[in-house]
């Protein structure tokens, strides 16, 4: 009997030996995005926390200050000027991308569409467009001489050339239009994989009941996509409150010189990389942070409700 319950033992600890080499090899397996994450993600975050409580130039030694860099923040002027132009250019950009992007990818499957391969690539181009390219682009489209394509189209309009890279609203509409035109493919892109996957029993049933194209797409597509439309809508608002690229490109050297279209995330390249205060930038860094949970928060609760019926009290 013993040793019979001696070979058992001997089993069992060669089978938790076997398991934990299988375990150990697994860790290993995945220990190279951790590392990778923790060096170049989760470590400056961190960092960048801590630097929020300090003073500091990059160069002299830190000086803890408290909350007095959020206090310097928060009562500056033009970081409420650059939370105004983020919220306005992120909702002109990003609320007609979305609503196209719908409309582009209903028209880009329809059954009698030819070419469809061409207008898909076509859509997408921009997405992939280098961004010396776009800057190249809008600045001869949007060009404050009279002549450029922007000024005149206006005047075929009967409507007055605009300044576009020196007025408030000028800049403003340029910055946006790049932001829908550099996105819009994108979006685009993710609705059609998503109509893609609605099956087709549901138009046909919908067709034979006697449903227009119009009301399959507000009954049918648009609650189908719900899925779709919660993580562009999520991941459009975390980008239109990082927006840096369009209008630094846009704006030129001048960009961090005036507030026309000075947003979030530039104000803090400015304080720290411009100004050398990366307490100021850290503390920027945070109160973004808490921006993008907030208003990520509120747009994915109002997207959830697409779909859902009303239930009417009896």
């Amino acid at each position: 009997m013993n040793t019979v319950s001696n070979k058992e033992k001997v089993r069992k600890k060669r089978y938790m030996s076997e398991q934990k080499k299988d375990m150990a090899s697994g860790y290993l397996y995945i220990a190279p995005f951790f590392i990778i994450f923790a060096i170049i993600g989760l470590y400056p975050a961190l960092f960048s926390i801590y630097l929020g409580f300090q003073k500091w130039n990059g160069l002299s030694p830190m000086t803890f200050v408290g909350l007095a860099n959020f206090k310097i923040v928060l009562t500056d002027p033009l970081f409420w000027k650059s939370v105004y132009n983020t919220i306005v250019m992120g909702i002109m950009g990003t609320a007609p991308q979305l609503l196209f992007g719908i409309i582009f990818a209903y028209l880009l499957n329809l059954a009698f569409l030819k070419f469809k391969n061409f207008f898909r690539v076509t859509i997408f181009m921009p997405y992939i467009t280098s961004m010396v390219a776009v800057a190249l682009i809008f600045s001869v489209l949007f060009s404050d001489h009279e002549s450029s394509l922007a000024n005149y189209v206006l005047s075929l309009a009967g409507l007055d050339p605009v300044n576009w890279s020196s007025s408030e609203w000028g800049t403003k509409i340029a910055i946006s239009i790049m932001v829908f035109w550099r996105w819009v493919g994108y979006n685009t892109i993710i609705y059609l994989a998503g109509i893609q996957s609605i099956p087709n029993d549901l138009y046909e049933a919908a067709t034979i009941d006697g449903a227009n194209k119009f009301q399959q797409l507000m009954y049918i597509t648009i609650p189908m996509l719900k899925p779709f439309i919660i993580l562009t809508v999520f991941t459009s608002t975390v980008g239109a409150l990082q927006l840096f690229s369009e209008p630094t490109i846009f704006l030129g050297t001048s960009a961090f010189t005036r507030d026309e279209g000075m947003t979030i995330v530039m104000y803090l390249y400015r304080d720290a990389f411009k100004l050398q205060s990366f307490g100021t930038a850290s503390a920027t860094a945070i109160i973004l942070l808490v921006l993008i949970t907030v208003f990520a928060a509120i747009n994915t609760f109002l997207t959830s409700g697409i779909g859902r019926k009303k239930r009417g009290g009896n």
